[in-house]
């Protein structure tokens, strides 16, 4: 069995403390060698939202056809999908908390002129910095860093995931609109129950708070995708902080929760920015097949035949039929817009006739994916590990009106900006490669006893 990611999980036991850091302090690390990091204290301290479960749901969901539109206050923001903020004063807090001796002085990339990554230059063969666009690297060079989640280790699981949510309503075509959430959370209700991890964009949780509750309610869990989407490599080291700090902020005053998850745009990462990442309190996490679902004909989409993708799965359920498969699979998806939604509810059921669907946090055993303490989700070494688990009963409203036009939303924000899927720069970004880089790792077995074990302190 393949288990170089689930090892990482185990490593890095106990490297997360709860104590809250209020002033930069000498980094030290564990036993692991892993570099322990810290509950972030340098997140505003936000009056508890309304209508959130002060934990995982263990009762029946509140489904609804719509949800409020009221937005996070926006003059607090960058502007959704807009150029992130360094000298605001609360970056400039999480910079001074960071110990940048331990966050390797990789360069910052360059792009050219049709947006793809400059790779000139680099030394491929010793990857000095675990580049993933350049190698598909997802074991840092940086000792004191961990392992990415880039695969789920037992054959026959799929962990389910989307990015770039929430899918936000627009303002402008009011045909897109029954695409956008709770569209997807109420199929996934609808469907098993079918739990999800979700890499969020920044913007979209700001411009539609009501979906990141109604996700969290659901019992997903909740990650950071960064706050507009660009290529992490590109980004300054105070852009990185800025870009992952607004996004953990909009997350924490929308749900009340403090994700310890994120995943770069693009898979765009390296030793730089994932120790900041690091630092920040949350840990890399990847792919090892790609739908390239993002490319399909829809809104703001590629020409990507649909028949294409529909082969992906094909061959993915085949291959899991056959018997070949080494590992689970975390399969890249996004809730995007209306043609990568219709996508993902063609192929679920079918998906789950075949896989152990879960989400990724679920087949690695990562029972509390955030810093709040309350939030215990099931886990595959602990089923029942939220039947215990106490939920307000606050929900989200249920709303059977139309949309409504909220003056607080603009107009031109959009669930998600232009070129922002993760294939768009495939050319330069090889995020089709991550199961071969995955799959060359030469692993002994593990029993899942001491999988269960090594998750009972992971991230707790």
């Amino acid at each position: 069995m393949y288990i170089s990611t689930i090892s990482t999980v185990l490593l890095v036991c106990g490297t997360f403390v709860s104590a809250a850091t209020t002033a930069k302090a000498k980094s030290t690390s564990t036993s692991s060698g892993i570099l322990a990091v810290e509950s972030p204290a340098w997140l505003p301290a936000f009056k508890a939202p309304t209508g959130v479960n002060s934990g995982y749901p263990t009762g029946e969901l509140t489904l609804s056809d719509t949800l409020p539109r009221e937005t996070l206050d926006l003059s607090a923001y960058p502007a959704p999908w807009g150029k992130v903020s360094t000298t605001h004063p609360e970056v400039k807090k999480v910079i001074a908390a960071i110990d940048w001796t331990k966050v390797p002085k990789a360069p910052v990339r360059k792009t050219k002129a049709n947006g793809d990554i400059d790779m000139t230059g680099y030394d491929s063969a010793k990857d000095p910095y675990c580049w993933w666009s350049d190698s598909n690297c997802v074991k840092p060079k940086a000792s004191y860093l961990p392992e990415d989640v880039s695969f789920c280790p037992n054959a026959g699981d799929w962990g389910l995931n989307y990015d770039d949510g929430p899918y936000n309503p627009s303002s402008q075509d009011k045909e897109l609109n029954k695409w956008a959430e709770p569209e997807l959370y109420n199929f996934l209700a609808k469907t098993k129950n079918q739990k999800a991890t979700l890499f969020y964009i920044g913007s979209n949780v700001a411009t539609y708070p009501e979906a990141a509750k109604r996700a969290l309610n659901d019992g997903h869990v909740l990650c950071s995708h960064t706050w507009s989407h660009p290529q992490m490599t590109t980004q300054t080291n105070e852009q990185v902080v800025a870009e992952l700090y607004w996004t953990l902020r909009a997350i924490k005053e929308a749900t009340g929760i403090t994700t310890k998850c994120w995943r770069p745009p693009y898979g765009d990462v390296d030793d730089r920015v994932r120790a900041i990442a690091w630092q920040m309190g949350m840990l890399t996490y990847l792919w090892d097949e790609d739908t390239n679902d993002w490319n399909m004909p829809g809104d703001g989409g590629g020409n990507l035949a649909p028949s294409t993708v529909d082969g992906y799965f094909e061959g993915w359920i085949n291959k899991q039929k056959s018997g070949t498969d080494k590992h689970g699979h975390i399969v890249l998806e996004h809730e995007l817009n209306n043609a990568t939604v219709q996508m993902t509810e063609k192929w679920l059921p079918k998906l789950q006739e075949t896989f152990n669907v879960v989400s990724i946090h679920q087949c690695m055993n990562i029972s509390q994916p955030y810093w709040e303490t309350n939030w215990v989700y099931p886990t595959e070494a602990e089923p029942n590990v939220g039947a215990n688990t106490t939920t307000t009963s606050s929900a989200v409203p249920v709303s059977t009106s139309a949309i409504p036009s909220v003056s607080s939303v603009a107009p031109a924000v959009s669930s998600v900006a232009p070129s922002t899927a993760e294939g768009d720069s495939a050319n330069s970004i090889k995020n089709n490669n991550a199961a071969s880089a995955a799959s060359s790792l030469q692993k002994s077995a593990i029993v899942p006893a001491a999988i269960a074990i090594g998750a009972a302190a992971y991230f707790f």
